[in-house]
Formats: structure tokens, sequence, C-alpha cells
């Protein structure tokens, strides 16, 4: 059948890596893609958020499948878009993606269902925000309700910095996202990432992952969209991943569905690992990226039937096998990521970097012109690499990253270490 992916980043990449490779697959398209993704897949100049547009390319090319990739359209309606047509896809409804696109919705379903999380407040009246930090104190956690691309989230040390978050995002930082506020308690412990795929009714866990947050090494810096992660994640023993689906995947897959949004897709859960045990930090209701990207490399069985038992609501009959390998990326960003940063820079090299053993170069932020490729995000390149160990699979990535001749981008350098100090702990 021919299947349409839509979006334009590293996450997109690594998914019409996986599904190329599918018996299933007949042609595979990409809206609107990246100058990597076109190895793989048709790109095509479709704005995720023309859902007519969209529609009319699915009629025209006989699209049998779409699969939706980033959070927007998905929060925005595409996927009910798409039902409504009879045309089959992977991803939430728009009610359902509300367990991302709005922070307090996910919040009062921890409360109303006992799923643990940090303790929280909503406000949007910055007075009575402020009024809450000062009876909390700090640390503290502030980040705005509504999607805002990784960056609405202010971990404040100070009151002073809390307040200053406050007035940021109430005062229009983050556009409509930012209409809201959401206040949490700060909580100690290790971050890990939990991934289950959901058909309205069955969930299916997938494999664990660790993201790398902050842009600087030693976790340094303000907090990004992602600088790199690595699967499986060793915080993530056996025995934490069935309280996880016990205590928050499988009782918000139950509310969801007895709040009359079934939740079908993937549920990507951000998770502290605290003294006490998991607690949901937030949702996603799409892959992680990068998290996908180390997921898809690991992935040891054809994706596109499991992605295709997630709308047909027959996961429980679905099959999943892991490679026992290690996958790590490292994130290339533009100089100045996550602010300001110059674009349309080239990269060159990529395919040398590209032969060193283990590794693929997914692309997030390109384009390809004139037999050239050039930059055209913050998130650039993702360089990913298996290996039987954590530190196997570092050292590869980060060779080709050297190999990369890019003088404009920059990475963080230790990606992974947690996990490496762990085996060496165990060695």
């Amino acid at each position: 059948m021919n299947i349409l992916v839509i979006g334009s980043g590293g996450r997109e990449h690594a998914l019409c890596w996986a599904i190329r490779k599918s018996a299933l697959c007949s042609r595979l398209y990409c809206a609107p893609g990246n100058g990597g993704i076109a190895d793989v897949a048709e790109c095509v100049a479709l704005p995720p958020a023309d859902f007519d547009a969209i529609v009319a390319f699915v009629r025209e090319k006989d699209i049998g499948f779409v699969v939706v990739g980033p959070e927007d359209p998905l929060v925005n309606g595409l996927v009910d878009r798409l039902d409504a047509e009879g045309i089959a896809s992977f991803g939430p409804s728009a009610k359902a993606a509300q367990l991302e696109g709005s922070k307090g919705f996910t919040k009062d379903l921890c409360a109303d269902w006992n799923i643990p999380t940090a303790a929280y407040g909503r406000f949007s009246d910055a007075a009575a925000a402020r009024a809450f930090i000062a009876e909390k104190g700090a640390p503290i956690v502030v980040k705005a309700d509504g999607l805002a691309a990784g960056k609405g989230v202010i971990i404040a040390m100070t009151a002073g910095e809390a307040n200053a978050a406050i007035d940021a995002i109430l005062g229009g930082r983050f556009g409509a996202a930012g209409a809201e506020v959401v206040i949490e308690e700060f909580l100690e412990g290790e971050e890990a990432s939990f991934f289950a795929l959901c058909d309205g009714t069955h969930v299916l866990p997938l494999a664990t992952a660790q993201d790398h947050k902050r842009v600087f090494d030693n976790d340094e810096g303000p907090n990004t969209g992602g600088m790199g992660a690595y699967s499986p994640a060793p915080v993530m023993t056996p025995g934490l991943s069935v309280r996880v689906m016990r205590e928050i995947i499988e009782p918000t897959v139950k509310a969801m569905r007895e709040k009359g949004m079934p939740f079908k897709g993937v549920l990507y859960a951000g998770l502290m690992i605290t003294a006490e045990g998991p607690k949901l930090i937030e949702y996603n209701a799409r892959f992680g990226d990068p998290e996908c990207q180390v997921l898809m490399m690991r992935l040891d069985c054809d994706v596109l039937p499991l992605l295709m038992a997630c709308h047909d609501g027959t996961l429980d009959k679905a099959s999943l096998r892991w490679k026992e390998e290690v996958a790590l990326t490292v994130v290339m960003a533009a100089q100045g990521y996550p602010g300001d940063y110059r674009k349309n820079t080239e990269i060159r090299s990529l395919a040398e970097a590209g032969t060193e053993e283990g590794v693929e170069i997914f692309h997030a932020g390109t384009k390809a012109e004139d037999g050239r490729i050039l930059s055209t995000g913050g998130r650039v390149l993702n360089v990913t690499a298996t290996g039987r160990t954590t530190a196997e699979a570092q050292a590869r990535a980060y060779r080709a990253v050297d190999r990369v001749d890019w003088p404009e981008g920059f990475c963080r350098r230790d990606i992974g270490y947690r996990a490496i100090e762990r085996e060496e702990q165990n060695a």
C-alpha cells in the first residue's frame, strides 16, 4: 500500500527509514519532509496544517495509511479529519491529544485517577500564580499550558526566577500556549522516557529511553527539545516498567476511554524516578524526538503492522521484537540554539560520516539545494549508532559526528553518560 508520513523532523526521518523496510509499503511519501528524508521517501510540499491539501493528496495518490508525526496537527484535529474522510491513520484524535496539548488537562486527569505526579496549581492570573509560588517556595517548575515546541518549561531555582517565568508566559512569550500557566513542585530523581502503543483499549509497552534536555554538557544551560537520547534506559528496571504500566499508563488509557476520548497512537510518558517510585512529569501524544530515532534503530520487526494495529484496535494480536543492542543518538544543532541561530549554512561530508559501522544519520532540520545539504532549523542532525553497550554506541556516534564538516554546528559530548557510569559500575 502507499503510505504518507506527515512531518519534517528527525522523528519523521526515522519513521520513514523504518517504514521503507516494510513488506507492506509500496510507495512512501513524506509531507513536507527534509533533505535527508528525500533519500528514503518522496517529499511533497504539503504543509502539515493544510488538512484540505493533505486529503486531496491522499485521494490523488491512493494513500492507504497516514502516519502523523508532529504534535501540532494532532492537537489541531488532523486525525479527526482523516477519520471523517474514511482515511486510516496513526495518531490520536484532537480530544485525546489534549494529554499533550494541555498540561492542565493532564494534571487534572492525574488528580482524578490517582496517577502519581507532582503537586500542582493552574493559573491564568499572574498575581494568584505568584501567591502560589510564595506559599510553596523554590525550586519550582513553571510551564506554559499549551504546545511550546519543548521550550515552555522553566525550572526555577528561586522565587524570582519563577515570577519572571510567570510574567514571560502569561505575557505572551509562547503565544496562545501561554494563556494559562501550570506550576508544579520540583521533583528530585532521574528522568526517563516510557513509550506505549495504544488502540483505545489495548496497550503494548515499547522500549524505554533517556533524553538529555539541557543544551550543554553536564546538564547545564536552558531546556531544549532534546540534545540526544539512548535506549534502553538502565534506570528503568523491569520492576519499574511494570509499575509504570500499572500505576500510570493503564489508568490513563482507561480514563481516556471512560471520558469518551479513547487514545490511539503512541503514548509517551516523561517520568521522574523518585525515591517513592515513578511519577509522571508530562505526556506527549506522539513519538519523542530524538527518542524515536533510537527506538526505530532497535526495533527488530516490521513497524507498519504495529502502527496500523493502533488504528484497527488489534494491538492485542500484535507481536513486537527488539534488538539486544543499545542505540544512542547525538543531536547536532546550529550555533546559538535554543536561542537565535543561523540558517542555510552548508553541511558537508555526511556520506563519509554515515559509513561508520552501525551509524545512521537522521536529518532534523535540513534541505537539499543544488546538490548541497543546508541547515534550516535549530536541531539539524541526529547522528545515531548502535552497539553492544552504551559506551560502544556512544563511541561510534561521536566518531561519525567528528567526520561531519559543519563549523556552524555544535553538540553535547556526554550523551549517555549515566548509562555508561552504570555499565562501568557493573563491569
